[in-house]
């Protein structure tokens, strides 16, 4: 029998060389150590061609292999399936275990199983590590034991708990093990976009900068901004988020680097905005563990009592709001910020997601799958919590009767209209009182030489008659 040594990193949502808790652990093991990442087919194949995530993670493998191999190694990619890659890879390098980050989705608990047992069978050991978050979901309970439903006393369990050791740096001390060349024919290069079956997008030109790079970026930005985030993040037109949230996606920063930051800040004076920062990563943290111990959730209401809700899910309204048409010209203006570029303004989401399935009554699931084709950061806990929050299906979420008013929202959030006209430019000859809702202005529709139902939609519905449908629709649903 084959004496097996040596470790295979697995690299997955953790795309960088640096506070990594799988290559850290196995740079103190023996033996050679390489590292490999998969073009997952069983994830793949679904996405449409042009998605971006693809293009971001192209992007960020390259960047990747040229830090593993100024380390003396290289990054070994194979597009196929995962649960025959690996355990193959793991065969040809003779390696003695297989180390990964954990992924707490459904999904990627089935396939790492799947890898287990194949691994397993070939007398391979696989590893993985809590690196994705601060706290793994099932380490954080109640007093009963029970998981958290309730963000508020999480996120106050969440912060007690947070100790210097949950956000100390994972890296390997110097002197350790370092990366190893694979052997001769197993490095075949790193796959072009275009041969894995997908289109080019410009990320740039969206604002974004992929790899570790861009991570550094991102953050080195924010530290600059965060003190003035409470306030900002709410405005679409100001640069007041932190833009990280593809890079914690695929983990071109650390979630540890960036909590310790917060966290010391949120302690200083000035530190108001990096408080809230730091309970949007508990937020994120939240949905994790919601998704971990209540998997129903992908599919139905974690609240049971709302499984009987029965929206009427018009298709035109739904392609409507796809497409950003639907005469409210914040909801339209978000829509197309998320088909041009892949991102959307937390506060849009918020808003988008209300009308959907408040005052178009579509079934929030239709959204969500919306959102999850086109979003650049998309994840499955967060998004699918968020949209459960807001159509009031979910845990802690809004009151079921309390629904965005879009106009409202406009006014409130982009008073002068300056994220409308950036996104909506056919209305940005109104001026500010006009141009949140139109219909509403003839006069100024006329100077501007604007013909709703020509230039611009009318509104595809009447909010004040659409809030009370879906008080009744939510009643219904609510009735013994």
């Amino acid at each position: 029998m084959t004496r097996r040594a040596g470790t295979l990193v697995w690299f997955r949502r953790d795309l960088r060389d640096f506070d990594h808790a799988a290559l850290a652990s196995a740079l103190q093991s023996e033996g050679p150590v390489f590292a490999a990442f998969v073009y997952d087919r069983a994830i793949l194949d679904a996405l449409p061609r042009e998605d971006r995530r693809v293009a971001f993670i192209v992007d960020s493998l390259a960047e990747l292999d040229v830090a593993l191999r100024s380390r003396g190694g290289a990054l070994l990619v194979r597009h196929g399936y995962a649960t025959e890659a690996i355990p193959l890879l793991a065969e040809q390098l003779g390696v003695a275990s297989v180390r990964a980050n954990r992924d707490h989705e459904p999904y990627a608990l089935a396939r790492d199983k799947a890898v287990a047992r194949a691994l397993r069978v070939r007398g391979v050991a696989f590893e993985t590590y809590n690196d994705h978050l601060i706290r793994a979901p099932e380490t954080l309970l109640t007093r009963s034991g029970t998981p958290y439903t309730v963000f508020t006393p999480y996120r106050a369990a969440w912060l007690a708990a947070l100790t210097p050791d949950d956000v100390a740096t994972k890296d390997a001390p110097a002197g350790n093990a370092a990366l190893a060349q694979p052997p001769a024919g197993l490095d075949n290069g790193l796959p072009a976009l275009e041969s894995l079956g997908f289109t080019r997008a410009n990320l740039r030109d969206a604002g974004v900068v992929p790899g570790m790079t861009g991570g550094a970026k991102a953050f080195a930005s924010f530290r600059r901004r965060i003190d003035r985030y409470r306030a900002a993040r709410e405005f679409p037109a100001v640069d007041g988020t932190s833009r990280l949230s593809v890079h914690l996606r695929f983990g071109t920063v650390s979630i540890r680097t960036l909590a310790a930051f917060a966290h010391a800040r949120s302690l200083r004076p000035e530190g108001e905005g990096a408080s809230t920062w730091l309970s949007e990563l508990a937020w994120r943290e939240f949905f994790s563990q919601i998704l971990w111990h209540f998997p129903h959730v992908v599919k139905r209401a974690f609240n049971p009592r709302y499984a009987k809700l029965r929206f009427p899910n018009s298709r035109s309204r739904f392609a409507a709001w796809c497409e950003g048409r639907t005469g409210y010209p914040l909801v339209d203006a978000a829509m197309r910020q998320l088909n041009t570029t892949g991102f959307m303004h937390n506060r849009l989401r918020m808003v988008a997601a209300s009308f959907l399935v408040k005052d178009l009554l579509v079934d929030w699931r239709w959204g969500e799958r919306y959102f999850a084709e086109r979003l650049i950061d998309y994840e499955l806990a967060t998004n699918n919590g968020s949209w459960q929050w807001a159509a009031s299906t979910g845990c802690d979420a809004q009151p079921w009767f309390r629904i965005f008013n879009p106009v409202t929202q406009s006014k409130r959030f982009d008073a002068e209209g300056t994220f409308i006209r950036r996104f909506a430019p056919e209305l940005a000859r109104l001026d500010a009182h006009a141009i949140h809702a139109p219909w509403m202005s003839p006069d100024p529709l006329k100077r501007a030489g604007i013909v709703l139902g020509r230039d611009y939609p009318t509104p595809i519905v009447d909010h004040a008659g659409a809030r009370r449908k879906a008080l009744a629709l939510f009643e219904s649903a609510r009735a013994p």
